[in-house]
């Protein structure tokens, strides 16, 4: 099997991580992303990640509760660095090498993130795990994914969900819903929809990076969209 992208940035939402409840951590869930994590690397992929904290706290959530929005962001941060760890213990008791970036500097735990050195690693082969976010409040993990993807001069990002890809409404509340196989950022911003925040998407599409976004739930869904098979949506920047 020859993969149709050598470089990845993989967005992964904090809840994943939960399971079917969407809050804490399920050492069973993070093994089953370890090992199709594995799969893809064994390609030959260059794989970067970038998770977020949901599943600890939602900095916008937290705010519209009222708690000060930046302090909330930065709460949101550290639980994203939290998932990193998590996640990079699982990869590696999988048997794969791993580095750890953060946008906020944890000196004990983790590398500060300096674009040269995470390409450096990924040319070594190592699985770059991004934590922290960018580093800023008022951004989402979103656009981290977006912005290191570019950074890292990546082939594609690809965002997991638990939907089967980007829908003209959301289908859990309108069964007329139409889900989009190819999809323009154009397109995606002027209707916004609602699958990734507008700073993200203009950042992608700014970039000219393509975007699949895909159902996480479905095993073997990472490997197929690395391979270049058709799953879930596929979002690019008009001709």
């Amino acid at each position: 099997m020859k993969a149709a992208y050598g470089r990845l940035l993989l967005k992964l939402s904090g809840e994943a991580l939960g399971g079917e409840s969407g809050t804490g951590i399920s050492p069973a869930v993070l093994s089953g992303i370890a090992e199709e994590i594995r799969e893809v690397h064994a390609l030959g992929v260059q794989i970067a990640i970038v998770i977020g904290g949901g599943n600890v706290i939602r900095g916008m959530t937290a705010a519209n509760q009222g708690m000060d929005r930046a302090n909330a962001d930065y709460m949101g941060m550290l639980a994203s660095v939290i998932n990193a760890m998590a996640l990079q213990d699982a990869l590696e008791r999988a048997g794969l090498p791993t580095r750890m970036l953060t946008a906020i500097d944890i000196a004990q735990i983790a590398e500060p993130y300096i674009r040269r050195r995470a390409i450096r690693h990924l040319e070594k082969d190592r699985i770059v795990i991004f934590g922290g976010g960018t580093g800023n409040p008022y951004f989402s993990t979103d656009t981290a994914a977006a912005l290191r993807g570019a950074e890292i001069h990546a082939d594609i990002v690809m965002k997991a969900t638990k939907v089967d890809g980007v829908y003209s409404a959301d289908p859990e509340k309108n069964p007329e819903a139409v889900r989009y196989e190819r999809l323009s950022y154009d397109r995606a911003i002027r209707d916004n929809l609602a699958f990734m925040d507008q700073a993200a998407l203009a950042l992608l599409r700014e970039n000219r990076l393509p975007l699949v976004v895909f159902n996480m739930n479905v095993r073997g869904n990472i490997q197929k969209a690395v391979l270049g098979e058709t799953v879930g949506t596929l979002v690019e920047p008009e001709d």
